[in-house]
């Protein structure tokens, strides 16, 4: 019983807010591979879809659409948190179409499409724009470091763009009225309610 409970007291932090990567020493923090001012980012989903960003503001719009507010989650197709949240996030997306677009980047797991689609999209209605590609990491460390963002990095991990410019967002741990960032499994509500502000700018 002690063993179980040990191992519970172990994984719960886990549970409540996300799936974390392995710790990175300070060689490889410091090969950072980033993308600059006028790149463009083409992107493909699992399913064939085509976006392109374009790297702007030290922010990324989306080529030809850049009024288009972009919500950018950072997930693994194996994160509890990130597979609890993916309907929701497929309703999301439905109820939005006009105003976001959301861009699933899967991360930390080299897998294949066909894998992504029967083990996360299938499996748990996400068939919003999920990118698998190599081009995710650089793109992810990319926005980590537009955010000054210096500890591990921890999945689900949301971002909300605006023209180019990261938002601030409702920060649920911490309260931080700076905060550019969702971590962990955040309630849609909460997410909405940062949009619909956004759009009424």
């Amino acid at each position: 019983m002690k063993y179980y409970l040990a191992r519970l007291l172990i994984l719960l932090p886990l549970l409540l807010i996300g799936c974390g990567s392995e710790p990175k020493s300070e060689a490889t923090m410091a090969v950072k591979e980033t993308y600059k001012a006028g790149e463009k980012v083409e992107l493909k989903s699992v399913t064939g879809a085509k976006v392109t960003l374009l790297r702007k503001n030290n922010g990324f719009v989306i080529e030809e659409d850049e009024g288009k507010l972009i919500l950018i989650d950072i997930f693994g197709t194996f994160c509890p948190p990130c597979q609890e949240e993916a309907p929701a996030l497929m309703d999301f997306q439905l109820q939005n179409s006009d105003d976001v677009m959301l861009i699933g980047l899967n991360f930390l797991e080299e897998v294949s499409d066909e894998y992504v689609i029967e083990n996360f999209a299938a499996k748990y209605n996400a068939y919003y724009f999920i990118s698998n590609s190599p081009k995710n990491k650089k793109l992810v460390e990319t926005i980590l470091q537009d955010i000054a963002y210096k500890q591990a990095l921890q999945i689900p991990f949301k971002v909300l763009l605006k023209e180019g410019v990261y938002q601030k967002v409702s920060d649920i741990y911490e309260k931080n009225p700076e905060n550019k960032f969702y971590i962990g499994k955040v309630g849609l509500d909460v997410i909405q309610k940062d949009i619909d502000l956004l759009i009424e700018k």
